[in-house]
């Protein structure tokens, strides 16, 4: 059997975003798996481990925004890094706003298991539908 492609594990990892399945999302975490949200997004910071991204971003995000999804347009292959390109969008809880925003992923893979994920997105917009 061969290895698994860095862009076939990215691409798991959005099936299953897209079917709302979290253990799925992560199951080819490394257990060090490091996951950054960008500066000014609701939950940045630099989170390690898979407990650690559950509780501080999906956890956070599900109980803030109704309906928060990340759609993929498209993943572009980079060997063992990988980029997506897509956009997030929800209504925020408290305030009843509408958020729309692109958004793109950097994903690193080594030995089949995710290593790291950088967000990077537009955080000025994502803050306007919170107040």
């Amino acid at each position: 059997m061969t290895a698994r492609t860095a862009l076939q594990v990215i691409a798991d990892h959005y099936a299953a975003s897209a079917r709302h399945d979290v253990a799925a999302m992560l199951a080819e975490a490394a257990t060090d798996i490091e996951w950054t949200e960008a500066a000014g997004f609701p939950t940045a910071g630099t989170w390690v481990g898979v407990e650690q991204i559950v509780d501080h971003v999906f956890k956070a995000l599900v109980a803030d925004w109704d309906g928060f999804a990340f759609t993929l347009e498209r993943l572009i292959d980079g060997g063992d890094s990988v980029v997506a390109i897509g956009g997030y969008s929800g209504v925020h809880r408290a305030t009843g706003k509408r958020m729309q925003v692109r958004a793109a992923h950097v994903w690193d893979v080594a030995g089949g298991r995710i290593r790291r994920f950088e967000q990077f997105t537009d955080t000025l917009l994502v803050d306007r539908a919170a107040r």
